[in-house]
């Protein structure tokens, strides 16, 4: 493993999109994976990220210009 981040988001899109989704053409597939990336990034907390969504964490980091202290 060489990159954790990147191993384990790959693993919790395949668990949670590409494993349980049926895709019919290539326009259903960019939707469906569309509103997936939103979900992760915009309405679910992260651990890591303190529960805040990334998006929550991205505005706060711009806001406060303080990367340090969270």
């Amino acid at each position: 493993m060489q990159n954790g981040f990147i191993e384990s988001f790959n693993g919790r899109m395949r668990d949670e999109l590409l494993n349980e989704t049926l895709f019919f053409d290539l326009d259903d597939a960019r939707a469906k994976i569309a509103n997936w990336v939103a979900d992760y990034n915009l309405r679910r907390p992260h651990s890591s990220l303190k529960y805040l969504t990334p998006a929550a964490y991205a505005a706060h980091l711009t806001a406060t210009d303080d990367r340090l202290l969270l």
